[in-house]
């Protein structure tokens, strides 16, 4: 996601290194996106900054393979979700900075919502060069790591929620009685303009969502039926569960 986001974005592709485990992967990167696939050895010392994107349970391993060859003075990012950055300072020189970061999928449009935070080795310099990195693929924020977790349950499994959102409010249009297609771009056009009006504005959302809402009109009897239903209180639940989640990760790979 990130490279394809990078590339998308106009990164020039000789910045680029990326490395694979299996040859033919290796073959798909440079067909596909044209940047040069490296061993983690030969990348780990030709690159300036090593961004670890790999699913948590696979990062032990990389770290392993990867963390002697990466100088001290190399910026290591990691986007792995719910692993702490103490986790890839076990496996490299004493000092290392390691930068945490966790993106959506929005990415692959340059839309993403990225949070950054430094580990204990990170300096204020070491943020600048991260959001630089993400900066093409959206809009960048920093948090204290303690606040990660949550920030996976919010935004980084955010799209989920709004296309299972979408998902479900299509369903409901074809029971109304509208082909697909017209459910579908009808939904679609109203979350890009809702969206648009929740950044643009600087309403809260509650005071958008009264002016839609008439009083005794169709828009209140849908709320009334959201709150009979415990819609708010499922959301809230949802995301305690995935920021739980990220921190079963965490001590499942620690």
């Amino acid at each position: 996601m990130l490279l394809s986001g990078l590339v998308k974005a106009g990164w020039p592709v000789d910045h680029l290194i990326a490395t694979a485990r299996r040859p033919e992967r290796a073959a798909e990167l440079r067909e596909r996106y044209g940047c040069r696939v490296l061993s983690n050895a030969e990348a780990a010392v030709a690159a300036d900054v090593i961004a670890i994107a790999v699913k948590p349970q696979d990062a032990g391993v990389l770290m392993a393979e990867l963390g002697p060859h990466i100088p001290a003075d190399k910026l290591v990012v990691s986007l792995c979700a719910g692993l702490p950055t103490t986790f890839f300072t076990k496996f490299l020189v004493a000092g290392t900075p390691v930068v945490r970061v966790m993106t959506n999928t929005p990415a692959l449009v340059d839309e993403a919502m990225t949070a950054i935070s430094a580990g204990a080795h990170a300096t204020a310099e070491h943020l600048g060069v991260a959001e630089e990195l993400f900066k093409p693929l959206g809009r960048t924020i920093r948090v204290p790591e303690n606040q990660q977790d949550a920030v996976t349950a919010l935004s980084g499994s955010g799209p989920a929620y709004f296309f299972y959102l979408v998902e479900a409010m299509t369903d409901a249009g074809i029971l109304l009685g509208l082909p697909r297609q017209v459910a579908h771009d009808l939904i679609v056009q109203t979350a890009i303009g809702s969206a648009i009006m929740l950044r643009d504005s600087g309403e809260h959302p509650v005071k958008l969502r009264e002016a839609v809402t008439s009083p005794a009109g169709t828009t209140i009897s849908a709320i009334r039926e959201l709150e009979n239903h415990g819609v708010r209180a499922a959301l809230l639940g949802a995301l305690e569960a995935a920021r739980d989640r990220a921190r079963e990760i965490a001590a499942q790979n620690g």
